[in-house]
This record gives structure tokens, C-alpha cells and sequence, in this order.
């Protein structure tokens, strides 16, 4: 076995999380929270402020489908982002809430929503001007 020095398994380290590396973990992330469903989804559950069923998330988020936003709501629950509890009734209850993790990023994930929306007017009128050209 190889001995290393404290710097090079610092520099090892620092390059094992380097997104602008092809083959690093952290780009599997950012991919999921790229998605303008996750965005959306996570924005609903923080602005509720309390555990939502999917019916309610449903039609928060207008336009998701049922299979993406099932897909949508298993990918977050993996990833440690979205809680979702089971309530043994008739019919069964199921309600989604963030995580600590999911709260963690909720400022974030507002921020570029808000940022979508505050800005759309401009990127429709750059897209026009491109297109005219």
C-alpha cells in the first residue's frame, strides 16, 4: 500500500467532490435539483409549512404529471430531502414533508424560483429578439 502525504489526501479529497469533474458524486445532485419539478415540489412543501398529501402537492404544482410527480416525490425521499409518512386509515393516509436536508435547501431553491419569476419577461423578450435574427 501506497503511503501519501496529509496534503495529497487533502488534494484527493478536495477532487472526489469537484463537480466540474466527469466522474464526481456531487454532479448526480446537481442533476436532481436542476429539475423544475424538485424545484417546484420543494417550494410547495416549504411554503405549506406542514406535511401535504399528494393531492395537495398535486395540484399546487400544476401540469406534473402523476408518474413524474410520484417519481419525483420517490427521488427526494431517497435522497434524504422529503419524509413521507403513512398513516394506517381507511383509506391509507400519506403525507410528505422536508427533512432537516429539504429545509436546508429550501432558501436556495426559492431563490431561483423567485428569480425565474421575477426575470421571465426578460428571457421571453431576449428569446424573441433571437429568434427574430
Amino acid at each position: 500500500m501506497a503511503t501519501t502525504t496529509a496534503a495529497e489526501r487533502r488534494a484527493h479529497a478536495k477532487s472526489e467532490f469537484d463537480s466540474y469533474l466527469a466522474t464526481c458524486a456531487s454532479r448526480h445532485v446537481l442533476d436532481r435539483l436542476a429539475d423544475k419539478w424538485v424545484t417546484l415540489v420543494l417550494c410547495a412543501l416549504g411554503d405549506h409549512g406542514s406535511a401535504m398529501r399528494y393531492s395537495e402537492l398535486s395540484r399546487r404544482v400544476a401540469g406534473v404529471s402523476q408518474k413524474m410527480l410520484t417519481q419525483t416525490l420517490r427521488a427526494l425521499e431517497r435522497d434524504g430531502l422529503v419524509c413521507r409518512t403513512v398513516t394506517p386509515t381507511v383509506p391509507v393516509t400519506v403525507d410528505y414533508d422536508l427533512t432537516p436536508l429539504g429545509a436546508s435547501l429550501l432558501a436556495i431553491v426559492r431563490g431561483l424560483k423567485r428569480w425565474a419569476d421575477t426575470h421571465v419577461d426578460q428571457i421571453l423578450t431576449s428569446r424573441e429578439e433571437f429568434d427574430a435574427r
